[in-house]
Protein backbone atom coordinates (compact mmCIF):
# COMPACT_ATOMS: atom_id res chain seq x y z
CA UNK A 1 0.00 0.00 0.00
CA UNK A 2 1.34 3.57 -0.91
CA UNK A 3 1.52 5.81 1.86
CA UNK A 4 0.24 9.49 0.43
CA UNK A 5 3.32 11.75 0.14
CA UNK A 6 3.83 14.15 3.58
CA UNK A 7 1.97 11.23 5.81
CA UNK A 8 4.24 8.71 7.45
CA UNK A 9 3.67 4.98 7.49
CA UNK A 10 2.76 5.62 11.31
CA UNK A 11 0.61 8.70 11.15
CA UNK A 12 -1.75 6.23 8.18
CA UNK A 13 -1.69 3.16 10.69
CA UNK A 14 -2.83 5.43 13.88
CA UNK A 15 -5.78 6.51 11.55
CA UNK A 16 -6.51 3.24 10.36
CA UNK A 17 -6.48 1.98 13.41
CA UNK A 18 -8.92 5.14 14.78
CA UNK A 19 -11.21 4.31 11.89
CA UNK A 20 -11.36 0.60 13.15
CA UNK A 21 -12.05 1.32 16.38
CA UNK A 22 -14.71 3.84 16.16
CA UNK A 23 -16.67 1.22 13.97
CA UNK A 24 -16.24 -1.32 16.39
CA UNK A 25 -17.56 1.41 18.92
CA UNK A 26 -20.74 2.52 16.74
CA UNK A 27 -21.55 -1.47 16.48
CA UNK A 28 -21.42 -2.11 20.50
CA UNK A 29 -23.03 0.95 20.95
CA UNK A 30 -26.17 0.10 19.10
CA UNK A 31 -27.76 -1.82 21.54
CA UNK A 32 -27.17 0.03 24.44
CA UNK A 33 -28.88 3.01 22.78
CA UNK A 34 -31.82 0.82 21.79
CA UNK A 35 -31.82 -0.19 25.63
CA UNK A 36 -32.14 3.22 26.63
CA UNK A 37 -34.31 3.85 23.99
CA UNK A 38 -36.94 1.37 24.35
CA UNK A 39 -39.79 3.00 26.86
CA UNK A 40 -39.93 5.52 23.62
CA UNK A 41 -39.70 2.69 20.78
CA UNK A 42 -42.28 0.35 22.99
CA UNK A 43 -44.62 3.11 23.37
CA UNK A 44 -45.36 3.31 20.20
CA UNK A 45 -45.96 -0.05 19.10
CA UNK A 46 -49.10 -0.57 18.94
CA UNK A 47 -49.10 -4.24 20.48
CA UNK A 48 -48.98 -2.75 23.76
CA UNK A 49 -52.57 -1.30 23.63
CA UNK A 50 -54.17 -4.02 22.26
CA UNK A 51 -57.13 -5.90 23.47
CA UNK A 52 -57.22 -8.65 22.89
CA UNK A 53 -60.42 -11.63 23.00
CA UNK A 54 -60.20 -14.06 25.20
CA UNK A 55 -63.67 -15.26 23.18
CA UNK A 56 -67.30 -15.60 23.68
CA UNK A 57 -68.74 -14.13 27.45
CA UNK A 58 -70.90 -17.53 27.28
CA UNK A 59 -67.20 -19.71 27.37
CA UNK A 60 -67.37 -18.34 31.03
CA UNK A 61 -70.61 -19.06 33.13
CA UNK A 62 -71.50 -16.81 35.82
CA UNK A 63 -70.32 -18.20 38.87
CA UNK A 64 -67.51 -20.12 37.57
CA UNK A 65 -63.77 -19.79 37.45
CA UNK A 66 -62.18 -21.07 34.09
CA UNK A 67 -58.61 -21.19 32.60
CA UNK A 68 -58.22 -18.75 28.92
CA UNK A 69 -55.11 -18.72 26.92
CA UNK A 70 -54.25 -15.02 25.09
CA UNK A 71 -51.57 -14.66 22.01
CA UNK A 72 -49.40 -12.12 23.33
CA UNK A 73 -49.67 -9.61 20.86
CA UNK A 74 -46.23 -7.98 21.16
CA UNK A 75 -44.64 -11.77 20.68
CA UNK A 76 -42.36 -12.66 17.76
CA UNK A 77 -42.25 -15.35 15.40
CA UNK A 78 -39.75 -16.76 17.38
CA UNK A 79 -41.33 -17.30 20.65
CA UNK A 80 -43.27 -20.19 19.30
CA UNK A 81 -45.61 -21.24 22.30
CA UNK A 82 -44.13 -19.44 25.08
CA UNK A 83 -46.31 -16.51 23.79
CA UNK A 84 -49.52 -18.24 24.58
CA UNK A 85 -50.16 -16.45 28.03
CA UNK A 86 -53.18 -18.17 30.64
CA UNK A 87 -54.85 -16.42 32.77
CA UNK A 88 -57.94 -17.02 35.17
CA UNK A 89 -61.04 -15.58 34.24
CA UNK A 90 -63.72 -15.38 37.08
CA UNK A 91 -67.29 -14.44 36.04
CA UNK A 92 -69.14 -12.73 38.96
CA UNK A 93 -72.50 -12.05 37.64
CA UNK A 94 -73.96 -10.66 34.52
CA UNK A 95 -71.46 -8.22 32.72
CA UNK A 96 -68.95 -8.44 35.85
CA UNK A 97 -65.72 -10.57 34.95
CA UNK A 98 -62.00 -10.26 36.76
CA UNK A 99 -59.48 -11.78 34.84
CA UNK A 100 -56.45 -12.69 36.91
CA UNK A 101 -52.72 -13.02 35.48
CA UNK A 102 -51.55 -16.73 36.17
CA UNK A 103 -48.20 -15.38 37.99
CA UNK A 104 -48.34 -14.94 41.53
CA UNK A 105 -47.87 -11.41 43.34
CA UNK A 106 -44.95 -13.18 45.22
CA UNK A 107 -42.03 -14.57 42.84
CA UNK A 108 -44.52 -15.43 39.67
CA UNK A 109 -45.18 -18.77 39.98
CA UNK A 110 -48.47 -19.66 38.40
CA UNK A 111 -51.08 -20.33 40.68
CA UNK A 112 -53.85 -22.96 39.95
CA UNK A 113 -57.38 -22.50 41.24
CA UNK A 114 -59.33 -25.13 43.45
CA UNK A 115 -62.82 -25.19 43.73
CA UNK A 116 -63.37 -26.72 46.60
CA UNK A 117 -62.05 -24.60 49.18
CA UNK A 118 -62.29 -21.59 46.80
CA UNK A 119 -58.94 -20.25 46.84
CA UNK A 120 -55.94 -19.92 44.24
CA UNK A 121 -53.02 -21.44 45.49
CA UNK A 122 -49.67 -20.92 44.26
CA UNK A 123 -47.51 -24.64 44.21
CA UNK A 124 -44.37 -22.75 44.97
CA UNK A 125 -44.23 -20.38 48.47
CA UNK A 126 -47.35 -21.55 49.78
CA UNK A 127 -49.81 -18.47 49.00
CA UNK A 128 -53.58 -18.12 48.70
CA UNK A 129 -55.81 -15.71 47.30
CA UNK A 130 -59.60 -15.65 47.83
CA UNK A 131 -61.71 -15.97 44.84
CA UNK A 132 -61.63 -12.51 43.95
CA UNK A 133 -57.87 -12.27 44.02
CA UNK A 134 -57.05 -10.52 47.44
CA UNK A 135 -54.41 -12.18 49.29
CA UNK A 136 -55.34 -15.14 51.75
CA UNK A 137 -51.74 -16.31 53.58
CA UNK A 138 -48.34 -17.04 52.49
CA UNK A 139 -45.69 -14.91 51.08
CA UNK A 140 -47.99 -12.39 48.79
CA UNK A 141 -48.19 -8.85 50.19
CA UNK A 142 -50.83 -8.00 47.46
CA UNK A 143 -53.67 -9.52 45.83
CA UNK A 144 -53.61 -10.79 42.39
CA UNK A 145 -52.85 -8.83 39.41
CA UNK A 146 -55.54 -7.89 37.39
CA UNK A 147 -56.06 -7.49 33.80
CA UNK A 148 -58.36 -4.45 32.15
CA UNK A 149 -61.35 -5.82 30.69
CA UNK A 150 -64.33 -5.14 28.47
CA UNK A 151 -67.41 -6.68 26.54
CA UNK A 152 -67.46 -6.20 22.67
CA UNK A 153 -70.20 -7.70 20.43
CA UNK A 154 -70.63 -10.95 23.22
CA UNK A 155 -66.85 -11.21 23.65
CA UNK A 156 -64.53 -10.69 26.58
CA UNK A 157 -61.52 -8.84 25.85
CA UNK A 158 -58.63 -8.04 28.27
CA UNK A 159 -55.75 -5.15 27.44
CA UNK A 160 -53.19 -7.94 27.46
CA UNK A 161 -50.37 -5.62 25.93
CA UNK A 162 -48.71 -5.00 29.40
CA UNK A 163 -48.26 -7.63 32.60
CA UNK A 164 -50.82 -5.96 35.10
CA UNK A 165 -49.39 -3.50 37.68
CA UNK A 166 -49.98 -3.02 41.17
CA UNK A 167 -51.93 0.08 40.13
CA UNK A 168 -55.03 -1.72 39.21
CA UNK A 169 -58.10 -2.81 40.98
CA UNK A 170 -56.36 -6.02 42.97
CA UNK A 171 -54.00 -4.36 44.23
CA UNK A 172 -54.46 -4.44 48.22
CA UNK A 173 -57.78 -5.96 48.70
CA UNK A 174 -58.11 -7.49 51.91
CA UNK A 175 -61.60 -7.53 52.71
CA UNK A 176 -63.52 -10.96 52.31
CA UNK A 177 -66.39 -11.16 49.66
CA UNK A 178 -70.26 -10.64 50.55
CA UNK A 179 -71.41 -13.08 52.09
CA UNK A 180 -74.41 -15.41 50.35
CA UNK A 181 -71.76 -14.67 47.10
CA UNK A 182 -72.56 -17.25 44.11
CA UNK A 183 -70.66 -20.58 44.73
CA UNK A 184 -68.04 -21.04 42.25
CA UNK A 185 -67.59 -24.10 40.21
CA UNK A 186 -64.47 -24.73 38.09
CA UNK A 187 -62.43 -27.16 36.08
CA UNK A 188 -61.13 -29.50 38.41
CA UNK A 189 -57.35 -30.04 39.00
CA UNK A 190 -56.46 -33.58 38.03
CA UNK A 191 -54.47 -35.95 40.86
CA UNK A 192 -54.01 -32.79 43.39
CA UNK A 193 -56.24 -32.69 46.33
CA UNK A 194 -57.70 -29.51 47.77
CA UNK A 195 -54.99 -27.76 49.85
CA UNK A 196 -55.04 -26.71 53.43
CA UNK A 197 -53.81 -23.83 55.07
CA UNK A 198 -52.53 -24.07 58.50
CA UNK A 199 -54.22 -22.02 61.26
CA UNK A 200 -50.75 -20.90 62.06
CA UNK A 201 -51.06 -18.58 58.53
CA UNK A 202 -54.52 -18.88 58.04
CA UNK A 203 -56.29 -15.19 57.93
CA UNK A 204 -59.06 -15.05 60.54
CA UNK A 205 -62.11 -15.07 58.60
CA UNK A 206 -65.70 -14.03 60.57
CA UNK A 207 -68.65 -15.99 59.51
CA UNK A 208 -71.57 -15.33 57.42
CA UNK A 209 -74.49 -14.19 59.58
Amino acid sequence: MSVPSGVSRRQMLLKVGLLFNGAVGVLLGIPIVRYLLSPVTRARKPGYESWISLGSIEQFPAGETRLATYRNPIANTADGETADLPCWVRHVDGDSFQVFAINCAHLGCPVRWFPQSHLFMCPCHGGAYYEDGSRASGPPERGLFEYAFKILDGKLHIQAGEMPTPGLSAANRTTRPPCGAGKLHSIQVAEMPAPRISSANRSVRPPCA
